[in-house]
């Protein structure tokens, strides 16, 4: 049976990583589907769930919307080029990243970047006082670099196992 160690105090087996896997795919499966596809009793299951959300493996339970359908038709990245990656000096930054709704996913990056950020917007108007809100006045942001996605090939947070 394969084996993943998190934490001394944390080992996922084969059946956590199935109901994982089942989760990822359709979080609205019911206790009763997963233990039939994984061949465990629902309330091992049920346990198995709650000891994963308890433990932080499963993060958040969600639905996942399509963005162009609810008026945010625009995806954007950018790329954020600090002068000083400091902690002190990144602080507000972090700050107003953390607190932006339209900010979907923010990365700390090796390379030319310090930051990539994900962001949504209905048009370019909101992205640009988006910018503003966020980067307007912060004398260490050197300059930052934006691409708007033309096109969606593939969307999503799925997590390989196994």
């Amino acid at each position: 049976m394969t084996q993943l160690s998190l934490t001394p105090s944390l080992t996922l087996d084969a059946f956590d990583l199935a109901i994982l896997d089942i989760l990822q795919r359709d979080n609205t499966t019911s206790q009763r589907e997963i233990a039939q596809a994984v061949h465990l009793s629902a309330p091992a299951v049920q346990r198995r769930i709650r000891r994963l959300r308890e433990s932080g493996v499963i993060r958040n339970e969600v639905a996942v919307l399509d963005a162009s359908r609810v008026g945010r038709p625009l995806i954007l990245t950018v790329e954020v080029h600090l002068h000083d990656e400091h902690p002190q000096r990144t602080a507000g930054m972090r700050a107003r990243i953390m607190a932006e709704p339209a900010i979907q996913q923010c990365y700390g990056i090796t390379g030319e970047a310090d930051y990539l950020l994900i962001i949504t917007a209905s048009s370019m108007a909101e992205y640009e006082a988006l910018t503003e809100r966020l980067f307007g006045g912060d004398d260490n942001i050197r300059r930052y670099r934006t691409s708007v996605a033309l096109t969606c090939l593939k969307m999503g947070l799925h997590v390989p196992l196994g």
